[in-house]
């Protein structure tokens, strides 16, 4: 059975830092691309960040400069996030997929189960 389990979230005021975690397991990701998606209370589910096997990472525009993705090993990919800001309040979401995650409408095939990220002003 596949699973990503993701940890690390947590409560922040702004200008904090977490860092995320997402260990996936079930299968080996070596090929996947890894990511990581948000949801905000009231708004649609948005791309973050993604990694792919070999190492190349892409970022929504919000994020870039504050935000930075990482991968261990195949199946564990991290989000070092920097300079917190109140709009960054969201349910995290881990991803996996073989194609490109990063454009519009992408459905990754693996989801993990969202982990709470709250920056207070």
């Amino acid at each position: 059975q596949v699973q990503l389990v993701e940890s690390g979230g947590g409560m922040v005021h702004t200008g904090g830092a977490l860092r995320l975690s997402c260990a996936a397991s079930g299968r080996t990701f070596s090929d996947y691309t890894m990511g990581w998606f948000r949801e905000a209370p009231g708004k649609e589910r948005e791309f973050v960040a993604c990694i792919t096997s070999d190492g190349g990472s892409t970022y929504a525009f919000s994020v870039r400069g504050r935000f930075t993705i990482s991968r261990s090993n195949e199946n564990t990919v991290y989000l070092q996030m920097n300079g917190l800001k109140p709009e960054d309040t969201a349910v995290y979401y881990c991803a996996a997929d073989l194609v490109n995650i990063a454009i519009p409408g992408a459905r990754p095939e693996y989801w993990g189960q969202g982990t709470q990220v709250t920056v207070s002003s």
